[in-house]
């Protein structure tokens, strides 16, 4: 059968032991891999520590190219300007390990916009490994085999209808603009693997009407953000924003959240089917190759919580 990057198919998922294993088979055969985290921002505190140290680790183990950063980088309120002290001691002196010191790729989160978002966009003049060239752009990565990945990393808060006349200060975006970039964008994209990655989930494995205290399913991103991505068949959409380790399969891509870079909650039981979710806090390692993306959810002690193959046929 010819591959192409339309069609793909989701493995059983694995947890515990055969999902570690898993995870160090895949990154010995695939060509690129990285970790990402989400809703870290906190000086240290709610174990964000033990897991920037965990990351740290795994980032070696697999050969991380890179960090993704999903947003929600300080909190409660973002940073006020370049000489926060933040920058310090909720970043540069928590992820001090050597396999961390390759590119963040940063997006903003909701708590970002309550504070000083040019300083965020700037920062990358000060900090090599911090970058956010814009509140959303994409890149693309090789792969073994001349294939390639495409990233497509989103500004999400501006389409959540709730956050205008809010501290979350949204207000002056073009969220109808960010859409049809990434619309055209995808419909010109040559590449095997096209890899939306946003603050707010779409869906999630919680079923919301079991945790109404929470944020969960987006109406907003359903109704606006979910058709581009199922018109061009985007397999995966990666988030944080809830304070835990998720996956779901919903309406034809499999949605993964990884927002346990700090403060996390215990989520209920109710879930969809064949959904995931776990309060520990913890992050996402990928490895990706021309055919298979492998992602496995790691908690702050090094334990694979869940693990699943989407495989390109």
């Amino acid at each position: 059968m010819i591959l192409t990057r339309r069609h793909f198919i989701s493995s059983a998922a694995l947890s515990g032991a055969t999902a570690a294993l898993s995870q160090r088979a895949a990154a010995q055969q695939a060509g690129l891999n990285f970790v990402l985290i989400g809703d870290w921002g906190r000086r240290g505190a709610d174990h964000q520590a033990a897991v920037a140290a965990q990351m740290g680790k795994s980032a070696a183990e697999l050969g991380s190219a890179f960090t993704i950063s999903v947003g929600d980088n300080f909190y409660e309120n973002g940073v006020t300007s370049l000489d926060d002290p933040q920058w310090r001691q909720s970043f540069e002196q928590v992820y001090t390990a050597p396999a961390l010191q390759s590119p963040w790729k940063v997006l903003l989160g909701n708590h970002d916009y309550r504070g000083n978002v040019e300083a965020q966009l700037a920062y990358a003049h000060h900090s090599p490994r911090w970058q956010m060239p814009a509140r959303y752009w994409s890149e693309t990565h090789a792969l073994p085999g001349g294939a390639t990945a495409a990233f497509y990393f989103l500004d999400t808060s501006p389409f959540i209808a709730k956050y205008y006349g809010s501290n979350v200060r949204v207000e002056g975006q073009n969220p109808t603009a960010q859409l049809a970039w990434l619309d055209t964008a995808l419909a010109a994209s040559q590449a095997e693997w096209n890899i939306v990655i946003g603050h707010h989930p779409i869906y999630t494995a919680i079923i919301p009407a079991a945790d109404p205290d929470h944020d969960h399913d987006q109406p907003d991103l359903i109704a606006h953000l979910l058709p581009i991505l199922q018109r061009h068949k985007v397999p995966v959409y990666i988030c944080g924003h809830d304070h835990t380790l998720q996956s779901v399969h919903m309406a034809g891509l499999t949605h993964i959240v990884t927002g346990a870079g700090s403060q996390t909650y215990q989520p209920p039981s109710q879930l969809r089917p064949q959904g995931f979710a776990s309060g520990a806090h913890g992050f996402m390692a990928v490895s990706l190759s021309a055919g298979m993306f492998h992602y496995s959810l790691i908690d702050e002690h090094g334990a694979s919580l869940f693990a699943q193959t989407i495989t390109r046929v």
